[in-house]
C-alpha cells in the first residue's frame, strides 16, 4: 500500500501537519537530517521540492530557496541520490514536488522509477497540464506506484474539481489562494468560504490545504474544513535562520501555538 494511502486510511480524527523544504538549502547535505527531525518530531508527511530557475508558483522565500539550493550544486539525481542511501530509514510519506521541465529533461519514466526506488509515494508537479497528466504521466506514474497529487484553488469549477477527484490519487492540494507561495497572518472570509464549499462537495479524496499558513489562526482555519494542513515558506524561513531542523522546529510550532 502506498504510504499516502495508508497515512490517510490510519489517521483518524487527527488532523495532518505536513512540511515542505527545498532540498540543498540552506546546505548541499541536509536533506536527511531535515527529513529524520521531521519525522522524529512527529511530522506526518514531508514535501521535498526539488530545485528549478523558475519557480512560477512560488513567492520569494521559496524562490530564494531554490536558488541557493542551485548554487548549492543541488540536482534531482543528486536528490534521488540522498533519498536512497535513507529510504529504508523513514516511515512517513514523502512527497517530491517540482516543476515539469526538470521532470521532462530527467525523462518520465526515469523521474518514476527513481521515485520508487527512492522511496517517494507522491510528487506535485504545480504546472504539469491536466491533459498531458491524463494522456502520458498517469499511466507511467501508476506502473511505479506513485501518485500524483493535483491543486485545487478558489477558481477551480466544480465539475474540474470533481473530474481531479475522479482521476488522481492520494489527496488532493487545496491551494488557499491563486496567488504565489508565502506567509499570511489569517485567511479572509472569502478563502474560508472556498474551504467551506470544497469540504461540503463530499469528495472521494481527502484534502490538505497549503500556501500561506503560518500560525494558529490561519492553521486552525485550514484544518477546520480538510484532513491537515501544508506548511512551506513558514518553515523554510525558519530553517534558514536556525542552526538545524530541530530549532526550526521548535520556533514553528511556537508560531502554530499562538496568534
Amino acid at each position: 500500500m502506498n504510504k499516502i494511502d495508508k497515512l490517510f486510511a490510519q489517521r483518524g480524527d487527527r488532523k495532518l501537519l505536513s512540511l515542505y523544504f527545498c532540498a540543498g538549502d540552506p546546505s548541499l547535505e541536509g536533506t536527511a537530517e531535515v527529513i529524520r527531525a521531521m519525522e522524529r518530531r512527529g511530522i506526518a508527511m514531508v514535501e521535498v521540492g526539488f530545485p528549478f530557475s523558475d519557480p512560477l508558483a512560488d513567492g520569494p522565500v521559496i524562490q530564494s530557496a531554490a536558488t541557493s539550493a542551485i548554487r548549492n550544486g543541488m540536482t534531482i539525481s543528486k536528490l534521488f541520490a540522498q533519498l536512497t542511501e535513507i529510504k529504508d530509514e523513514v516511515s512517513i510519506p514523502l512527497v517530491l514536488m517540482g516543476y515539469l521541465n526538470v521532470v521532462m529533461q530527467y525523462g518520465y519514466r526515469n523521474f518514476f522509477r527513481s521515485c520508487k526506488d527512492s522511496g517517494v509515494s507522491g510528487v506535485i508537479i504545480p504546472d504539469l497540464p491536466f491533459k498531458d497528466y491524463m494522456e502520458e504521466v498517469k499511466p507511467i506514474a501508476g506502473e511505479f506506484g506513485i501518485h500524483v497529487i493535483m491543486l485545487i484553488t478558489p477558481e477551480t469549477e466544480e465539475e474540474r474539481v470533481r473530474f481531479i477527484d475522479d482521476n488522481t490519487d492520494g489527496f488532493i492540494y487545496m491551494v488557499s489562494s491563486a496567488s504565489i507561495t508565502g506567509a499570511q497572518k489569517s485567511f479572509d472570509e472569502r478563502k474560508q468560504e472556498y474551504f467551506r464549499r470544497i469540504d461540503a462537495m463530499n469528495l472521494k479524496h481527502p484534502r490538505m490545504i497549503g500556501f500561506g499558513i503560518s500560525n494558529r489562526q490561519t492553521l486552525e482555519a485550514a484544518v477546520a474544513h480538510a484532513a491537515g494542513a501544508i506548511i512551506g515558506s513558514k518553515f523554510v524561513t525558519l530553517l534558514e535562520e536556525s542552526g538545524g531542523p530541530d530549532e526550526a522546529l521548535d520556533k514553528l510550532f511556537e508560531a502554530l501555538s499562538s496568534s
